[in-house]
């Protein structure tokens, strides 16, 4: 087990630290319970987005889910190559890829959901339901701010 020492003082005076950490925690707890299927965190995010979406744009996909676009494609590449996903050309613009969720990657996602849930469940032990569902809502207000600060640039 790693040795853990004091955190500096001024650093934990920091939110955005503290976030990042926290993070940190609960995305190695994350790798952890997708690492059984051979996938990491990013991939699950783009079966999950193409769940819950339906059929998109690699562009699209990439916004979703504030990934670089050149990064993408190698993560759509692995999923693709795994059979979770597919690649066509969009009939609305053939110069773009559209990305569909495979039945299989359904299945994957519905198998690998009660592991992702258990995973945050865990992330999550210290805090009562309440304060679960306070830190869910303020982060999603520190998101959204975020998003709408990089919309006005």
């Amino acid at each position: 087990m790693p040795d853990i020492g004091p955190r500096p003082p001024s650093l934990l005076a920091l939110p955005s630290y503290l976030t990042s950490q926290v993070a940190r925690f609960g995305r190695r707890l994350l790798e952890d319970a997708l690492d059984s299927r051979g996938l990491l965190p990013t991939h699950h995010a783009i079966l999950t987005a193409l769940e819950d979406f339906g059929p998109m744009s690699q562009q699209r996909l990439a916004a979703a889910l504030d990934v670089d676009k050149s990064h993408l494609v190698g993560r759509v590449d692995r999923v693709e190559r795994a059979g979770l996903a597919v690649r066509t050309r969009d009939p609305d613009d053939r110069r773009r890829h559209r990305v569909t969720l495979t039945p299989k990657g359904a299945a994957l996602l519905a198998e690998l959901r009660p592991i992702a849930l258990a995973s945050q469940e865990r992330f999550l032990a210290p805090l009562d339901a309440a304060e679960r569902e306070t830190l869910n809502a303020l982060l999603l207000r520190l998101l959204d701010a975020g998003d709408e600060a990089r919309r006005s640039g």
